[in-house]
């Protein structure tokens, strides 16, 4: 049986799965839920795949995709319920998208530069229902978004239509900018102003991060893993009722920062 087979046969025990689940024979929790319980399971299930992939790790990645796609049935056998629209009309929906915005692939037009595409998939993706009415091209970046991933696609699409330094010199002075920005208001003493400049300074972060093809997110989230595991080498070697002196706790944690960099 080849994937494209098993994959199919697979997927249909799946929608009858959470058909079952969701029927008078199934299970009592699960004919209870709506949009509203279930969506944040979903964004969850969304970031822990993301997570697992961030660690390395591929039979975790592997299982958090599943449960992404479990909640997407589920979420579409609600809105089958009510007679909206079903799970197969989801898949028509990506599938006749996916189309539309390959004419390379699926048609005969033609790309010289990889603006060009760029360039038609954003006039692809206006034209599409739902999306005529938009009156930006950052209109369609959900505000749901985490804020340095919002950051990093708010600075794609503004740079796909030449919005954008051409190289990493003027971001990197632009970050220098903020910074001063920054510590100014920080000697003010001014909260609100304060709190601006810091978001500018870490979009201007973000936005070099972009210019690096390095993700913010993941960027962030790899510093905040490498403190959580320095920091559990400071509290296994410390009494964390009668914590010692900042420069002892700090000796500890350049010691677990040396052993990560002789074990790489």
């Amino acid at each position: 049986m080849s994937t494209k087979e098993r994959a199919a046969e697979l997927f249909g025990e799946l929608v009858e799965m959470v058909a079952h689940l969701r029927s008078p024979e199934g299970c009592p929790w699960d004919q209870k839920q709506t949009y509203e319980s279930m969506l944040p399971h979903f964004l969850e299930e969304a970031h822990e795949a993301v997570e697992e992939y961030g660690k390395g790790n591929f039979e975790g990645f592997r299982g958090e995709i599943g449960d992404t796609l479990f909640l997407a049935a589920f979420l579409a056998r609600i809105a089958e319920e009510e007679e909206r629209f079903t799970i197969a009309d989801s898949i028509q929906s990506i599938l006749d998208k996916m189309i539309r915005r390959h004419p390379h692939v699926y048609g005969d037009q033609k790309f010289k530069t990889e603006e060009e595409l760029k360039a038609s998939w954003e006039a692809s993706k206006k034209a599409e229902k739902g999306n005529e009415h938009r009156e930006s091209i950052l209109d369609g970046i959900p505000a749901s978004l985490p804020a340095l991933l919002r950051a990093r696609r708010i600075t794609q699409k503004a740079a796909s239509i030449g919005f954008d330094w051409p190289d990493v010199d003027p971001v990197v002075d632009k970050i220098h900018e903020e910074l001063k920005e920054f510590t100014d208001e920080v000697k003010a003493g001014d909260r609100d102003r304060m709190q601006e400049e810091l978001g500018d300074l870490i979009f201007a972060l973000a936005n070099l991060g972009r210019h690096l093809d390095i993700d913010p997110e993941d960027a962030l989230n790899g510093s905040i893993r490498r403190f959580y595991s320095r920091f559990r080498t400071i509290e296994e070697r410390i009494d964390v009722k009668n914590p010692p002196s900042l420069a002892v706790m700090d000796g500890y944690w350049n010691e677990a920062k040396e052993a990560e960099k002789r074990e790489k």
